[in-house]
């Protein structure tokens, strides 16, 4: 047998299986490493070609096995996953990704640096803040409707909520009840104030990079999107085309096409969901704009005069999306189409 060439790794928490094949195809190595041990195995091999999917700590894994020469190479596990032969265990996934990391049309994820990963940290810890905020406020919204106080949809009626739970004087809070209620109130205001500094974290990260502020000039991008679009792709040149971007974040019609009769339904919904949210959220903001004011919109009046304003806000959102990449790949700045 030869030299090891290629090799696929099946990363964990704890436990990593290596399948490393030679020139010919040969199987060299079949182990299993503890985390400890990971580096200095790799380290004391030849630059070869590493697999790895593209899953949860890969990144950095990658980073790491670049630094000691090798070729690091991610993958979607949902691309991997045809390659895997009977039953799924760590070594049939470790012998997959050997085998599809050397297939010529395999599509591969681009290494992300540490910064990169840092402002995505911003954007899920503001998701979760996002999503704890709305479960503290219907808590303490149902739990005052047990006693009979109802309040109108929006902050100014969950603060007048607020409100009778802090008078200790208003006798239609029991005494046991108005203690819990203070601490969910209490959790809500220590809720916002971080939702707003990571707000402002998120803007501040937006505007110190030039890609970020010339994205923030499209309509319906601004600081909160333009941060996570720069923090998501890696490398805009790897898509070829502005509908390859549009169709990783899943913006595109899906299709069940068969004996040359195209059959097109819904967006497909694969692959980036916070980033389709982002886009269709602000394509929606410049449909409600259109409306009152489209002179400039007339491709997206004459849509809505068809279609729905959310379908609308969908077609919008994946012209947004090949406009990105044109941008991010071009270097050039927005502009206003003209009118004909």
């Amino acid at each position: 047998m030869g030299p090891v060439v290629t090799i696929g790794l099946d990363i964990a928490k704890s436990v990593f299986q290596v399948h490393g094949v030679d020139a010919e195809g040969g199987v060299v190595i079949r182990q299993k490493l503890t985390r400890a041990r990971l580096l200095k195995f790799f380290g004391k091999l030849d630059p070869c070609l590493v697999g790895i999917e593209a899953c949860g700590t890969s990144h950095h894994w990658a980073r790491e096995l670049i630094e000691l020469g090798h070729d690091v190479r991610l993958m979607p596990p949902s691309y991997v996953k045809p390659y895997v032969k009977r039953q799924k265990n760590d070594m049939a996934d470790a012998e997959a990704i050997c085998e599809a990391v050397t297939r010529p049309t395999m599509r591969f994820v681009p290494v992300k640096s540490p910064e990169q990963q840092s402002v995505m940290v911003l954007h899920r810890t503001r998701s979760i803040l996002i999503r704890q905020r709305i479960q503290i406020s219907n808590a303490i919204r149902s739990h005052m409707a047990e006693f009979g106080m109802a309040a109108a949809v929006g902050r100014q009626g969950l603060q007048a909520l607020i409100a009778v739970v802090e008078e200790s004087s208003d006798p239609r809070v029991p005494t046991e009840a108005r203690g819990c209620l203070g601490m969910l109130a209490a959790q809500l205001r220590l809720v916002n104030e971080q939702i707003l500094d990571t707000d402002r974290l998120i803007r501040t990260n937006a505007r110190s990079t030039e890609v970020g502020r010339r994205l923030m000039e499209i309509p319906g991008v601004g600081p909160l999107l333009a941060s996570a679009l720069v923090g998501t792709i890696a490398d805009p040149r790897a898509f070829k085309t502005g509908r390859n971007l549009a169709a990783w974040i899943g913006l595109v019609p899906r299709q069940n096409s068969s004996g040359g009769k195209e059959r097109l339904g819904g967006i497909t919904k694969q692959g980036d969901r916070y980033l389709r949210q982002m886009l269709v959220v602000g394509a929606l903001a410049v449909v409600r704009y259109a409306v009152r004011n489209g002179a400039r919109r007339p491709w997206l009046l004459q849509l809505l005069a068809r279609r729905t304003p959310k379908v609308a806000a969908v077609a919008l959102a994946n012209k947004t999306a090949r406009m990105v990449w044109a941008i991010m790949t071009s270097g050039e700045r927005y502009r206003e189409p003209l009118a004909a």
